[in-house]
């Protein structure tokens, strides 16, 4: 959704979060683990895929600004307190 500009990241984890009850929606999560790894894997998974070839090129725009996730202080969200911790995020 995010790679086809379906919908932004933050509306992502809001969903997720309202329908699973998660602390954390999928986005929150690669800011924990660092994008690195998440743009490792759509690389890899880029040949023969257009999805994961968006996905590889948008984690690396992001990459190369420096949003890293949580290691940098900003990813898809800022640190150290994250909107997604608000307790009006899921309104």
């Amino acid at each position: 959704m995010w790679a086809d500009e379906v919908a932004d990241p933050q509306t992502i984890d809001k969903a997720w979060m309202i329908a699973t009850g998660a602390p954390m929606g999928p986005f929150a999560i690669l800011d924990v683990i660092g994008l690195n790894t998440p743009y490792n894997l759509a690389l890899a998974q880029a040949k023969d895929n257009p999805i994961e070839e968006k996905i590889a090129a948008l984690l690396k725009e992001r990459i190369d600004q420096n949003e890293m996730g949580l290691a940098t202080q900003k990813g898809f969200y800022e640190y150290p307190k994250p909107v997604y911790q608000n307790p009006d995020f899921l309104k």
